[in-house]
């Protein structure tokens, strides 16, 4: 199967289904932080190659609810409606199956609310990060190791001290901290649940 992962730097989904004998290739205006199979470019421009699955991540900085104290500056400014219309264009892609992943933001209620929302702890890697998938033609992901949370992949919470579970938020727990593209990468439980899944 030809496989596009948009938005995708890390490699780490692209590598998931090239280890399940697929042909995966990863876009994105930055390089691949692992060698395989990349193109480094505006995913636009690849659209209408022949791909049989795409697997989009597109940047969630203008529509993660994380970030809403902001929204009014970028609504004003158009950033935010320029990051939907292009998650709209990916959604408009003539691929007959798509998944979207992103935070819980915006999209909920500009795009339409997620399929299914999905967590990291659910695939065996041990934090809480919320993330929504919008599919069509694709089943939902269904966990494959649950495991408990020991903290929160990023702060957004003002909460302080340990939940009531145990885990802790990432502000607790200092080397944990990453920036925006350590943030940004998906879990390699999920990457592999969604080549095995959807593969």
């Amino acid at each position: 199967m030809k496989v596009l992962i948009a938005c995708e730097f890390s490699g780490v989904v692209r590598e998931a289904f090239k280890a399940k004998g697929h042909d995966a290739v990863s876009c994105d205006l930055l390089p691949s932080e692992q060698p395989g199979h990349h193109i480094q470019d505006d995913v636009e421009k690849h659209l209408n190659e022949g791909w049989d699955m795409m697997i989009a991540f597109p940047p969630c900085t203008h529509l993660a609810s994380s970030g809403a104290q902001y929204w009014p500056e970028k609504q004003k400014d158009g950033r935010q409606q320029e990051a939907i219309d292009f998650v709209y264009r990916l959604f408009g892609a003539n691929i007959n199956r798509i998944a979207i992943e992103n935070p819980v933001g915006i999209l909920s209620t500009k795009v339409c609310r997620p399929h299914q929302i999905i967590q990291p702890y659910e695939f065996g890697d041990p934090y809480r990060k919320k993330t929504c998938l919008w599919l069509w033609n694709l089943p939902a992901l269904k966990p494959t190791n649950i495991v408990k949370p020991i903290a929160s992949w990023h702060s957004g919470s003002s909460r302080s001290g340990p939940r009531k579970d145990g885990s802790r938020k990432i502000s607790d727990l200092p080397a944990l901290h990453g920036n925006s593209r350590e943030r940004s990468r998906t879990f390699p439980g999920i990457a592999e649940a969604m080549a095995a899944q959807w593969g």
